[in-house]
């Protein structure tokens, strides 16, 4: 798994993959916000990946496709419009509305997070192509499913109804981990648990650890995404990596689960994976190096009891 190192006492990081503008606090700086413009309009155009919970201001990396005024912003969203087909338009808008926005549009979704594709096509939305979900056929959704490569949707057949639902990245509350997710019962089952993140988000996850923000899970991948069986859990450009210590982790009585397409998910302890848990953090490097990360000296070393840990 690469050349990351140990920490002599135990260093962490934390990981996500969504965004590039600064913080707005130390506080909030890894919270997922998607542009508004693009949530409201568009429908979600971006794939909101799992690897946004935990670190990160999520979505500033999404600009919004079209709308905000003259020039080089109005050009570029036209671009972006014009550019994206039907079908991926179509997944897109199907992601935000399974993880986030069923019960904005009065979709009946069940704890295992399922909705019915035809209850879904119903909705008077539509998608960053301009069309109308109304107007998409059973068909165009099967389709979009399984051009994603990610993985990113489940469906079943039960009744002679067909269903759906995002495989995670879920912040819908009622969407019960045991349903929507296999537990994990052995650190065997996951010997690689990698967050990915940026650097200018370390300081605060020294402080506070990873946080899953307004999701309702903490994301890790089982490996690196240019691995083979990788698919889904970081981006590409993840700058540094924060491997997870299964097996302290899952001693201490952390749950954690998979996803169907292998993210790895945890809730941590109220909401919160400590850095106690973190058992190498590493900067990427050009050409596959890797370098150890450490706190700076004020902060606490995760192994180190604290106030919060006591």
């Amino acid at each position: 798994m690469g050349s990351a190192a140990a920490f002599g006492g135990g260093e962490g990081s934390r990981v996500v993959g969504d965004g590039s503008t600064a913080p707005e606090s130390s506080s909030r700086q890894h919270e997922y916000r998607q542009p508004a413009a693009t949530r409201e309009r568009f429908g979600e155009v971006e794939h909101e990946d799992e690897d946004v919970s935990g670190s990160g201001a999520g979505g500033s990396q999404v600009r919004p496709s079209g709308g905000g005024g003259r020039g080089r912003g109005r050009g570029r969203g036209r671009g972006r419009r014009d550019a994206m087909d039907s079908t991926e338009a179509l997944g897109r808008c199907m992601t935000a509305i399974l993880r986030h926005r069923a019960s904005d549009y009065g979709l009946e979704m069940q704890n295992d997070g399922f909705v019915l594709v035809a209850d879904l096509l119903k909705l008077s939305k539509n998608t960053a192509a301009g069309i109308p979900l109304s107007s998409h056929s059973v068909e165009d959704v099967r389709k979009a499913v399984a051009r994603d490569g990610k993985r990113r949707f489940g469906l079943k057949e039960e009744d002679g109804h067909l269903y759906i639902r995002a495989n995670q990245g879920h912040s819908i509350r009622t969407v019960e981990s045991g349903q929507l997710l296999s537990l994990v019962t052995s650190p065997s089952q996951i010997p690689v648990c990698v967050h990915g993140t940026y650097e200018r988000f370390m300081d605060s996850i020294w402080q506070e650890g990873l946080k899953r923000m307004n999701r309702n899970h903490v994301h890790f991948a089982t490996g690196l995404p240019e691995q083979d069986g990788v698919i889904s859990g970081m981006r590409g450009s993840a700058q540094v990596l924060i491997y997870l210590d299964v097996e302290k982790a899952m001693e201490d009585g952390m749950k954690l689960y998979v996803s169907d397409n292998k993210v790895v998910l945890t809730e941590g302890f109220d909401g919160v994976v400590p850095t106690k848990y973190f058992k190498n953090v590493v900067k990427k490097l050009p050409r596959g190096r890797e370098m150890p990360l450490h706190p700076s000296s004020n902060q606490p070393k995760p192994h180190e009891n604290t106030a919060a840990d006591v």
